[in-house]
């Protein structure tokens, strides 16, 4: 095996974002649903044999190290593999969004390596070295919709119905470290349970539950995700922001198509997947499917 072409990688969105509490080390308690939507980048892998690890993009222009280049290199280091490989990314998930992306792209990036490379190993031997990657990475390891708790290492799979979303990013990012560290970020939500999530009857069921405990400081701190949220909401959508911003999304009622977006925005309509497209990549990653109370 010499290469791997048209990799994908999905986006993720959070269906809500509770901030619970605050560990003493100053990391931040969550919980949240990660959903799968078929919004992806792609990537393209072959071997080099000089064990160099390069990297060229063809959509969004990326830092040199970034996720996929380190996911490489830590995949290189924890197996001791002389193997290299230049990597070709079509970058169409937008950056900043709280779309999981980057994450997505380095869990896909460990998952295509373990193949090109002939490692052999699982998955959870994969989430290991991802988690040092970012906190994401091990839920688009494990590749199924998820209730996610902790600092995103609790992650229990769940079962959910399809149906498609609107999803708007205005011209505008968000880095997540500066909502994080806001003191007006509210950090005591009253724990919620899954069994709640899926019982959730308000004719929404079961995407209006709960709320996003960021998005207060995210639209002071970026009026265009109120403008975001606005601009749906004035096609009668129900919007919320995703993780950290500053994308936003809602539910599109049967038969309802998104009007075209303000210029510079990028808005899609999008689907709900029921597996990461790479599940069934690696050894030992059946963690048990739906939903649990």
């Amino acid at each position: 095996m010499k290469a791997l072409y048209d990799v994908p990688a999905p986006a993720k969105l959070n269906l809500f974002l509770h901030v619970t509490g605050r560990r003493p080390d100053g990391y931040h308690l969550l919980q949240s649903v990660f959903l799968l939507v078929d919004w992806c980048d792609t990537l393209h892998f072959e071997l080099r044999s000089d064990g160099l690890v390069s990297r060229k993009d063809s959509g969004i222009t990326l830092p040199d190290d970034d996720l996929c280049v380190r996911a490489a290199r830590a995949l290189q280091v924890a197996c001791g593999s002389s193997a290299g490989v230049h990597i070709a990314l079509d970058k169409t998930i937008p950056v900043q969004a709280g779309m999981g992306g980057g994450s997505s792209d380095a869990a896909s990036c460990l998952l295509a390596l373990n193949r090109l490379w002939q490692l052999g190993l699982s998955v959870p031997q994969l989430e290991k070295i991802g988690l040092s990657l970012g906190a994401d990475v091990p839920f688009f390891l494990r590749g199924r919709n998820a209730w996610v708790e902790g600092i995103g290492e609790q992650i229990h799979p769940l079962d959910l119905p399809g149906a498609r979303f609107a999803v708007v990013k205005p011209p505008q990012g968000l880095a997540s470290a500066g909502i994080f560290a806001d003191p007006q970020l509210k950090r005591d939500t009253a724990p919620a349970i899954i069994s709640g999530f899926a019982a959730n009857a308000d004719g929404t069921f079961p995407f209006g539950f709960g709320h996003n405990d960021l998005q207060p400081v995210a639209q002071r701190l970026c009026p265009a995700v109120t403008h975001a949220i606005e601009w749906l909401g004035a096609q009668g959508l129900q919007a919320r922001m995703t993780g950290s911003g500053s994308a936003v999304f809602a539910q599109l009622p049967q038969g309802q198509a998104l009007q075209p977006a303000p210029a510079g925005w990028l808005a899609r309509e999008c689907g709900n997947l029921a597996v990461h497209p790479l599940k069934g990549w690696a050894a030992s990653d059946d963690f048990g499917g739906g939903s649990g109370s």
